[in-house]
């Protein structure tokens, strides 16, 4: 289940920018950056570049986590959908155990699919949702 939810969170992270400014000069390659230069990190393109996770970037392969996180890509750090660093995410083990257990708790009683009605159409507001929404179908398992 968590190379799922990592793989859902790559392909379609919720936060679209990071934004972070150096309190030093730093250099990128030959990129020179000057303290206090805002710098805009676009999470959606990172998470599909085909040089750091490879030709099927674009693809949902859950598997690409099966050794873990730092693993995954060509970059150790390259997965952002909690941001890295000492500024990434407080939330991000709860969010994590949030999501498997309510899962798990669906799981254990639904089947769902998704409605053929349904229209694939990501839109970022201020964070990145579906457009019309994602009707679901669900299904009682039998007992």
């Amino acid at each position: 289940m968590t190379m799922v939810l990592l793989e859902t969170l790559r392909l379609y992270n919720p936060a679209l920018f990071i934004q972070r400014k150096p309190i030093a000069d730093i250099t990128l390659g030959a990129l020179k950056i000057p303290k206090g230069c805002a710098i805009v990190i676009p999470v959606p393109i990172m998470h599909r570049d085909k040089k750091v996770w490879g030709e099927d970037a674009d693809e949902f392969n859950p598997l690409r986590f099966q050794n873990g996180v730092t693993k995954t890509a060509k970059v150790p750090h390259a997965l952002l959908s909690f941001a890295i660093g000492p500024r990434s995410c407080i939330g991000q083990n709860f969010a994590m155990l949030e999501a498997k257990a309510v899962m798990a708790v669906i799981l254990q009683k639904f089947s769902f699919t998704i409605s053929p009605n349904y229209v694939h159409a990501p839109v970022d507001l201020f964070s990145l949702k579906p457009k019309f929404g994602v009707p679901v179908i669900l299904r009682l398992l039998d007992e």
